[in-house]
């Protein structure tokens, strides 16, 4: 998983958003990113908003350890998951697939 890297503070996820999507789901690889289509507009934060709940809630994490690391306001995001394995992301992001 080209997408998925394992960092001191926990595992970074390189993602490709794809704004305004009829449903909230996890599309698969994109190159070397994730793709993960949103519900929220790219206005104002909200899809960054939605990004980091999505994520809560897929990876049973609470959203304070859950940080954009970059991308706010492009559609190429990268995520820290604090306190978390790439493998341990990696379990949950093939059970979800």
């Amino acid at each position: 998983m080209p997408f998925l890297t394992d960092t001191p503070a926990g595992a970074v996820l390189s993602l490709r958003i794809v704004p305004r999507a009829s449903k909230n789901i996890i599309q698969g690889e994109h190159g070397d990113a994730l793709k993960i289509r949103l519900c929220a507009p790219p206005v104002d934060g909200a899809a960054n908003a939605a990004l980091i709940e999505f994520l809560a809630e897929t990876c049973d994490l609470p959203r304070a350890r859950i940080q954009l690391l970059s991308g706010q306001t492009s559609r190429i995001k990268r995520v820290l998951l604090s306190g978390c394995s790439s493998a341990s992301v990696r379990s949950i992001l093939n059970s979800g697939s």
